[in-house]
């Protein structure tokens, strides 16, 4: 089959190449992958991988062989999947706990982007407790999870503020998208909130949390920054209006079934409840132009590669 490969004399570190086929094993679908999401941290990941090797944590495509004895999907059903490997390819084989099933004619595109920055997103306001009513804070706002983090928070009653170092660039997508507010820093805004959902670290982690209010939450989920969390003297002393704050460190894969969050995931984005605010999409092909903006940061949203069809028919592996 065709896949993208590890290929460390490549400026992108891939190419597109040839792999063996997955075979499924027990508990597994074959999956004809139709498009793949791409994440900073799977590129990160590829750097480490040998060569040849195929990489990509999630993947949308149709199922073409359902799991022995017939549980899970049926053959046809477009699935959003992830794993640690395996999805820049035009099969894969995956776990039944690693996906989700989608609405017939779901765009596979919007889907490919659910488990990593939809899923992380949801699974992390989950972590904040009851969000009706409360004012959540939500850093990186640009990026993939920021933009979902933004979008689920106001379907649960939130009032998120999105902070971005552009917002006089983003503010009208951002507010667009379901924000209350949009601020450059932390220390912009005006009032306290109830929750920090953080996907970026550094100093801006330290300056958010400061904008907590008693029993407040930050959420570490992402470590984008360069520089080292230090807090000042005195940062972590209570007071009467600010006690009892948290950081908690999160991993969106804890063990919890991921095919409930997947499918309901999914479900929102058919339904036009949700958007997958996709900057980039192009053809794999073009992997190399979709890494370059990956690696320059300048890539805000989710970037989403088309697989072409294969020039056989799919019949021969069903």
């Amino acid at each position: 089959m065709r896949a993208l490969i590890v290929d460390h004399s490549e400026p992108s570190g891939l190419r597109l190449g040839v792999a063996p086929d997955p075979t499924p094993g027990p508990g597994e679908v074959l999956v004809r992958v139709a498009a793949f999401g791409l994440n900073a941290g799977d590129l990160a990941a590829a750097r480490g991988l040998s060569e040849g090797s195929v990489p990509g944590w999630e993947a949308a495509g149709h199922v073409v062989r359902a799991a022995a004895g017939g549980s899970g999907p049926a053959a046809g059903t477009p699935v959003t999947t992830f794993g640690y490997d395996g999805g820049w390819a035009e099969y894969r084989a995956v776990p039944l706990d690693m996906l989700g099933a989608a609405p017939a004619g779901a765009d596979l595109a919007a889907i490919s982007t659910v488990p990593i920055a939809a899923g992380s997103a949801l699974r992390a306001l989950r972590r904040s407790g009851p969000v009706l009513g409360r004012r959540i804070m939500i850093t990186g706002a640009t990026g993939g999870v920021g933009r979902y983090a933004i979008q689920l928070a106001r379907l649960g009653g939130a009032l998120p503020v999105a902070v971005t170092r552009s917002p006089g660039k983003y503010a009208d997508e951002l507010l667009d998208l379901g924000a209350a507010a949009v601020v450059a820093e932390p220390e912009d805004y005006p009032d306290t909130v109830h929750t920090v959902i953080d996907t970026v670290g550094g100093p801006l982690l330290v300056r958010a949390f400061d904008r907590l209010e008693n029993c407040g939450v930050l959420i570490s989920l992402g470590h984008l920054a360069t520089e080292a969390e230090s807090f000042p003297p005195g940062a972590l002393m209570a007071d009467p209006r600010r006690n009892n704050r948290t950081i908690v460190s999160f991993h969106q894969f804890d063990g919890t079934p991921l095919p409930p969050d997947f499918t309901w995931l999914s479900e929102q984005l058919t339904q036009g409840l949700l958007r997958p605010s996709i900057s980039w999409r192009g053809s794999w092909r073009r992997i190399h132009e979709a890494t370059a903006a990956l690696a320059g940061g300048t890539l805000h949203g989710k970037a989403v590669a088309d697989v072409e069809p294969a020039p056989l028919d799919d019949a021969h592996r069903a």
